[in-house]
């Protein structure tokens, strides 16, 4: 069924215009031919004049889709293009695209936000998919992954239950889901640990003979290990399987009750375990990185509080997280930790060890990113803090002379926040991200070693190398699976769909809908300064790009451009033809920051000074991006492409 914005009923007259619709969902946004439309609504033999009555459905579903659209004005959901037809709804508009989007989300949440997640998705399900169709070869494959997709729905909804505790709201809906799908050997295992932590063991031990019986009866296979496993652990009441722990669980909850009875209160060393345990809080993504980021300078405060610059350098040094995005999530929070900093560095006495000071200056660098207005476009071209860059350079200085990989590691992420003093610099982080790498995998330093694959996947694709990107992307990938580092995902899909529109693999509504799924990744990632104005950005970037018209329906393209809106602006108004507000948006927008897109926001200021005439700033523009000439404007932050830089140098025409 359809359904209007009002929640009301479309009319979709009859069942082949229910199909023509169907079958355009199923292909996600790309367009189906005509003779393949024809052959998929009559199987067995279309019947003369197939044609003229495909095109007859079609213009009566334009009708029931797009009621208001005016007599003879171009349909804006179901087009036509090329050979065929296509279904340009949005992601959200379409309840399967919707689902899947959802379930993609939610596996990369915490269990609390994933449960919501997954209850509201899976409360969209009417019946089966595509229940009409069932018999149609094209529906076939699409109905079978969408089941699937549901089922590891409700079994993703139930360990993220049971991981916070909730088995007995667990077992009602596992028990029917075993019921309907008694050959899924998790939802099994799943029902007999839910029962188990809600202390009916006798049940468990049950529902796993059960099991057993049906595996082997109708499918003549024994159960897995998984699930042998799990009843020999409940026949030993093996400690893992205490409500609401796990071994690891187990461990924690009984390490850390002996810390609280061993350690006082007031103990200093509890500032610095403190310190330790937000740094790995910070590499969960979600609400982790926020109650990181608080809880740090909490630390930070309550260590200068005591009076004590070693203390406090300890406790600053030691969250050593590492940093791939140049833009910070919380400007305040970093303004803040940079002047701790500089107080601890000027109060350390000199016996204090010079990996301390080091550690201190890294974390000047790291957190003097950008984010602070630079100087009007009217006065001056912007150059990054002095301080940053030479902080990164004396903590580097410093980890070399000492011979201390984990500390060099932590000032060459310092040193490249502090490598975009000007455009065209990939090159230089290829290398730091190259010894990154090296450096990392020989000494164990994972989080490292992912933070310089990132880096080099950023550099890859600033010069168009994606088969290099992707290289690092496969690369970085296993780390973080093997090592459970969520938040990288979030970077490779979006990576993915940059790759996907960039090299013209995909039409701009496929994608349109890759940056959109990369961008749902966001929603709860805990990374405001990569979230706000990204997806916008990218479409706006992608339409350049491909010469689409700048101002798209306001229903269908986000608006909201975050920290980028200054740069935008101008090119707004001109693409609109509101010259003299463009002119006066020019003159007042800052220099671009120094940071991984500062080559894209000088190619928009550019654009925007050809559009109205400003000669001046064209000049500007071309100055800053010469020296990026051989890059990809935007590329080098793995997220979005503007194309080749000596394109947009080539429409500059300096004086």
């Amino acid at each position: 069924m359809a359904w209007d914005e009002a929640g009301a009923v479309i009319d979709v007259k009859g069942p082949r215009h229910r199909a023509v619709l169907a079958r355009l969902i199923v292909a996600r946004r790309r367009v189906v031919p005509v003779s393949r439309l024809v052959a998929d609504l009559w199987e067995d033999d279309p019947p003369e004049g197939a044609v003229g009555a495909l095109r007859t459905f079609v213009a009566a579903l334009r009708r029931a889709l797009e009621p208001d659209r005016p007599p003879r004005t171009t349909p804006r959901l179901l087009v036509t293009e090329g050979p065929g037809y296509a279904l340009r709804a949005e992601p959200d508009a379409v309840d399967a695209w919707r689902f899947e989007r959802a379930v993609a989300a939610a596996a990369t949440q915490p269990p609390e936000r994933a449960i919501k997640r997954l209850e509201e998705a899976l409360g969209w399900w009417r019946g089966p998919a595509y229940a009409d169709f069932a018999h149609r070869s094209w529906a076939r494959a699409e109905r079978s992954r969408l089941a699937e997709l549901r089922l590891r729905a409700v079994e993703q909804q139930a360990e993220a239950r049971l991981a916070i505790g909730l088995a007995a709201e667990a077992v009602p809906d596992l028990d029917a889901h075993v019921a309907e799908h008694p050959w899924r050997e998790d939802a099994w295992r799943l029902l007999a640990l839910a029962l188990y932590r809600t202390g009916r063991q006798g049940d468990a031990l049950a529902v796993l003979r059960r099991a057993r019986d049906l595996l082997v009866e109708h499918l003549g296979v024994d159960p897995g290990p998984r699930l042998r496993g799990l009843e020999s652990d409940i026949l030993h009441h093996a400690p893992h399987l205490d409500p609401g722990h796990d071994t690891t669980g187990s461990v924690w909850a009984q390490a850390t009750a002996a810390y609280d009875r061993s350690v006082p209160s007031s103990a200093r060393a509890r500032l610095e375990s403190t310190v330790s345990l937000m740094r790995d809080l910070a590499l969960t993504g979600g609400a982790g990185l926020p109650a990181a980021r608080r809880h740090r300078v909490a630390a930070v405060a309550a260590a200068e509080e005591l009076g004590d610059a070693e203390l406090t350098a300890r406790v600053i040094g030691s969250y050593d997280v590492p940093a791939i995005w140049t833009r910070s999530d919380d400007p305040a929070q970093a303004e803040q930790v940079v002047a701790a900093a500089e107080r601890t560095l000027t109060a350390l006495p000199a016996t204090a060890s010079e990996a301390s000071r080091a550690r201190l200056l890294t974390t000047i660098a790291l957190e003097s990113r950008s984010g602070l207005p630079e100087p009007h476009l009217g006065r001056a071209v912007g150059s990054p803090a002095a301080r940053g860059v030479e902080a990164a350079r004396q903590a580097e200085e410093i980890a070399r002379r000492l011979d201390d990989p984990a500390l060099l590691a932590f000032a060459l992420n310092g040193r490249f926040m502090q490598s975009f003093h000007r455009t065209g610099l990939a090159g230089r982080r290829e290398e730091i991200g190259a010894e990154l790498v090296a450096l990392s995998a020989r000494h164990g330093l994972v989080n490292y070693e992912v933070l310089g694959h990132l880096i080099r996947l950023q550099a890859r694709c600033a010069v168009g190398d994606f088969a290099g990107a992707d290289r690092h992307a496969s690369a970085v990938e296993r780390l973080a699976e093997r090592h459970e580092r969520p938040l990288v995902g979030v970077f490779t899909r979006w990576y993915r769909a940059l790759r996907l529109d960039a090299t013209g693999q995909a039409t701009a509504q496929e994608a349109e809908t890759a940056y959109r799924e990369a961008a749902a990744l966001l929603d709860g990632a805990g990374m405001p300064g990569l979230e706000r104005g990204l997806l916008p950005l990218a479409l706006l970037c992608m339409r350049i790009r491909r010469g689409l018209p700048l101002c798209s329906d306001g229903r269908r393209t986000p608006t909201d451009w975050g920290p980028y809106e200054p740069w935008v602006r101008p090119l707004l108004l001109a693409a609109r033809g509101h010259r003299a507000e463009a002119a006066a948006a020019l003159r007042k927008v800052p220099a671009p920051p120094h940071d991984l897109l500062m080559e894209a926001m000088w190619c928009l200021v550019g654009r925007a000074a050809v559009a109205i005439g400003d000669r001046e700033v064209m000049r500007r523009a071309h100055e800053a991006l010469t020296p990026a000439a051989g890059e990809m404007a935007g590329a080098g932050s793995g997220l979005l492409s503007l194309g080749p830089v000596s394109a947009h140098l080539a429409i500059l025409h300096p004086s």
